[in-house]
């Protein structure tokens, strides 16, 4: 069974459609990296899997279980499958640390210490350890972003939803937040990553699917999505992309 079964999604704001029966399904270790122009209706379909937007049509499983039904656990859902965001939603009053250990005390019901045993154990893997007393405020966006990351693995989640983790930062700062993702992949977490980074798109993920004016238009492995696309859409978008 699929971790995440997506079936003829829809989404409409008013009499505007944004998703158009996309259907896909991730399985465990998945990295899926979803491209395409922006407004392809990329970011709403990741936030329709997280329930930030609710869905219009269709059904989303989560090992088999549709989680747009009434009385589902939504909240435990969200610890399982976490979102990281572009604009890093980091509380700005609470230091590094803290940022880290609320969630899981608060969700998964740890003592102060087990959450802060936590929160070093992740801080230390994406290389945070030395700010974990700093506040927001204090460090660069490449940093802000990797705390992020260490927030979302304290919930030790099933999946992570990367929603163009690397579009607010500066170019030198893309690297280092890349390099985190990677090692992750590397481990084996599930993760789909909307992503402008088409390198890490090639190189990273084991499938790619492109997202063309609301609709799936090609989905595959990289080589095939990157080497010998099919879609004149694809085409034409990869052409224009590598020709930057």
């Amino acid at each position: 069974m699929s971790v995440i079964e997506v079936s003829h999604l829809k989404k409409s704001f008013g009499e505007n459609d944004v998703l158009h029966d996309i259907s896909f399904s991730v399985e465990s270790g998945d990295v899926i990296s979803v491209i395409g122009s922006s407004g392809s209706g990329k970011s709403t379909m990741l936030r329709c899997i997280n329930l930030l937007e609710t869905p219009t049509g269709g059904s989303i499983l989560f090992h088999g279980e549709e989680i747009n039904k009434k009385g589902f656990p939504l909240t435990e859902y969200r610890s399982k499958v976490i979102m990281v965001f572009q604009s890093f939603n980091l509380f700005n009053n609470m230091s590094v640390l803290k940022n880290c250990t609320v969630g899981v005390q608060k969700v998964l019901k740890l003592s102060k210490t087990e959450a802060e045993e936590r929160a070093e154990k992740y801080l230390s893997k994406v290389g945070m350890s030395a700010y974990k007393n700093a506040k927001p405020r204090q460090l660069s966006g490449g940093q802000k972003q990797r705390v992020a990351i260490a927030r979302a693995l304290c919930m030790e989640p099933e999946v992570i939803l990367f929603d163009e983790p690397t579009s607010a930062l500066d170019p030198e700062m893309v690297g280092e937040v890349l390099s985190v993702m990677k090692s992750l992949a590397a481990e084996g977490l599930t993760m789909i990553v909307v992503t402008h980074e088409m390198a890490f798109a090639r190189d990273v993920s084991n499938k790619v699917i492109f997202m063309d004016g609301g609709y799936i238009e090609e989905e595959g492995a990289p080589e095939k999505i990157f080497g010998s696309p099919e879609k004149h859409r694809t085409q034409e978008f990869l052409a224009r992309y590598f020709a930057q």
